[in-house]
């Protein structure tokens, strides 16, 4: 069995991710979540969907984009 790299829990059905040339073992979702999301920059929340990306920075909605002086963003159009 393998550990998770977040939590250490040993799992027979861990999986491994390979993100920005690292090799990562996870026993659930939540924990490759919480070790691999980008954070919002705004209210620091992982952002688990498509999120906007403006300026190099991640945030998780217009609301957190616009409090940084993004412009021209929308959740929904």
């Amino acid at each position: 069995m393998t550990a998770c790299d977040v939590c250490g829990n040993e799992y027979e059905r861990a999986f491994e991710v390979n993100y920005q040339d690292k090799t990562y073992t996870f026993d659930c979702i939540e924990c490759a979540a919480h070790k691999i999301a980008p954070r919002c920059e705004h209210c620091q929340c992982a952002i688990l969907g498509h999120g906007i990306d403006a300026h190099g920075k991640f945030y998780c909605c217009a609301h957190c984009a616009r409090s940084h002086g993004i412009h021209g963003v929308a959740d929904h159009v």
